[in-house]
């Protein structure tokens, strides 16, 4: 007996040892496992290899050592009070950017086989600085702007647009700049003089306003006071400026390949981008627009074909398009929009993989109120014989029985066959019930949403309500090149939900991976056979199936590749 537990004994404290204390903890422990196997990933850790299961406990440690020495700077430590860094585990994304990928769970979840990403908006995922670069290497890119750009607020908010022109640049080299009163509006300005006369620091100054304008900065997502109609109003006005410049062929084309490389690098093997149908592209060397988006599919399909037959994308599988339209839009716009996906899936059958209405759902229209569009195309559809099945975004806001929450019923009940976002499904018990028997996965996009003011970091987030309820969820990465991850692929996304939530280790983000390639649309199928896939998984016989059998050989390569890398980390040896 110890003097400093005697006091204890004195009072008729019970001790551990006690055998009442050791039954609690035994029915604690049984409660606790009990609750485990309701968890998405309680299946799946029972099939692990023993390879796998050694890295699993590594990353873990590994994890638990960085909370302690990178992620927590004690309150006592007089360095705290002299920095202004902020750390604490799963402290928001931005503050922890620069950090985290100096980390050994960094180079893990870098080198992990990833699957598929299933929720991307791809005018939102290009390099924005290389961007940038293209504008300025490719002949004939201009600026213009409906008014001069004079003030602060101009400079901020104003609309500016790109785009290529086959004038003579010398027929424009005496015009007023874009950044003078005397600027004629609208008129076409070269590149080049724009960035020459911008009025801070010339080119350089122009570089940094014009990815500003491509980007939420850091800033935006420090202030809580930008609440989400705040945080979306600066992040759609990014959308046209980006556009204007990258859809004009030359420059997609180099774009649009370096990304296929940053994804294939990251460990990603097919992707299903989303894009919203609203842009003008213009073929390499014409001013003219394209009338319809029969010349940009081709283009898609031809780079990815090339991407495909080259040593970086030789393990490439495909990549695929889910046709988008803005909810915002008059229905005749939808319908028009809805037309036009169709004509693209026959003429282009394995690049258009489904639909979806995107756009900031608490200002935009309802799916509800889109109800009789979208049986008006579905009936369509099945009159010319395509297959064009919903993936919807739904739940992205933080309503709670308002008309943007209630898009959760309407997707589910429209035959979505996965929900982006569902940020708000962890309110509803039945739904919850609904998706998980209807085989529904969630895209769901952790840094995202806290960059767009849903959730203040990855510790107040509902993915863990929705692991825990056992619903099938795959991780994406939305928009990561607007919000500023500065990285392409799903790194950072894996990194915050394994480094800031406790109960998903590398097991749940393999299982999350393998959700990702259950859920991929690799192919055209019907609903009977689309199911049968899912719920078959890598004992089917399909495409799935073998395409699950192969992320398997991976993830134990992988998992090989962290206990040679780790094994100093391994304290159970």
């Amino acid at each position: 007996m110890t003097s400093d537990n005697s006091w204890e004994l004195e009072e008729g404290i019970p001790q551990f040892e006690d055998p009442f204390i050791q039954q609690y903890l035994k029915g604690r422990d049984s409660l606790i496992a009990e609750e485990q196997k309701r968890r998405h990933d309680a299946t799946f850790r029972k099939t692990l290899s023993p390879m796998a299961a050694r890295a699993c406990r590594i990353v873990s440690q590994i994890r638990s050592r960085e909370h302690d020495e990178v992620w927590t700077t004690g309150l006592d430590d007089e360095t705290a009070h002299q920095s202004d860094e902020i750390l604490y585990p799963g402290v928001m994304f931005h503050h922890a950017k620069g950090r985290m990928e100096k980390t050994n769970l960094w180079k893990i979840v870098e080198k992990m086989p990833k699957g598929s990403l299933l929720h991307a908006h791809m005018d939102a995922m290009f390099d924005i600085d290389f961007l940038i670069d293209q504008a300025f290497c490719t002949p004939g890119i201009h600026m213009s702007a409906p008014k001069p750009l004079l003030t602060p607020h101009d400079y901020d908010t104003a609309p500016v647009f790109f785009q290529f022109s086959s004038q003579p640049s010398e027929a424009c080299k005496d015009k007023p700049a874009v950044w003078l009163e005397a600027y004629e509006p609208s008129s076409l300005i070269p590149i080049q003089a724009a960035a020459d006369s911008f009025p801070k620091h010339g080119e350089a100054g122009f570089r940094e306003w014009l990815k500003s304008r491509c980007m939420l900065m850091p800033e935006h997502a420090y202030h809580h006071y930008h609440g989400v109609d705040a945080i979306w109003a600066i992040f759609t006005k990014t959308f046209p400026v980006i556009n204007s410049i990258l859809m004009y062929e030359p420059i997609f084309r180099a774009c649009f390949r370096r990304m296929l490389g940053q994804l294939a690098a990251d460990g990603i093997r097919y992707v299903e981008f989303r894009i919203a149908f609203v842009f003008q592209y213009r073929k390499e060397g014409q001013d003219k627009i394209e009338e319809d988006y029969h010349e940009w599919c081709r283009v898609v399909e031809e780079e990815v074909e090339k991407f495909k037959a080259t040593e970086e994308g030789k393990s490439f599988y495909e990549a695929r398009i889910i046709w988008t339209t803005l909810r915002m839009l008059p229905n005749k716009d939808i319908v028009e929009s809805m037309k036009q996906c169709i004509v693209s899936k026959m003429d282009f059958p394995a690049l258009i993989s489904g639909f979806d209405m995107v756009g900031q759902e608490d200002k935009g229209r309802t799916l509800v109120d889109l109800v009789p569009l979208l049986f008006w195309f579905r009936k369509t559809c099945s009159e010319e014989q395509v297959d064009i099945p919903f993936f919807f975004h739904a739940g992205e806001c933080l309503g709670d029985g308002d008309s943007t929450d209630q898009n959760l019923f309407d997707a589910i009940l429209l035959g979505t066959r996965r929900i982006g976002h569902g940020f708000s499904l962890y309110k509803h018990p039945l739904l919850i019930d609904l998706v998980k028997e209807k085989k529904i996965m969630v895209e769901c996009c952790p840094v995202s949403n806290e960059i767009l003011r849903l959730a203040s970091s990855i510790k107040t987030h509902p993915l863990p309500a929705l692991l825990a309820r056992g619903v099938p969820v795959s991780l994406c990465n939305d928009d990561p090149a607007i919000l500023g991850q500065g990285k392409n692929g799903l790194t950072h996304d894996f990194w915050q939900v394994l480094q800031g939530l406790q109960n998903v280790d590398l097991v749940g983000l393999a299982m999350m991976v393998q959700n990702s390639i259950q859920w991929s649309c690799y192919e055209d199928q019907s609903t009977a056979e689309w199911k049968r896939g899912v719920e078959e998984g890598i004992l089917g016989q399909g495409l799935k199936a073998t395409r699950l059998r192969e992320w398997w050989s991976d993830f134990e390569k992988f998992c090989e590749w962290v206990v040679l890398e780790f094994a100093e980390f391994d304290e159970d040896d």
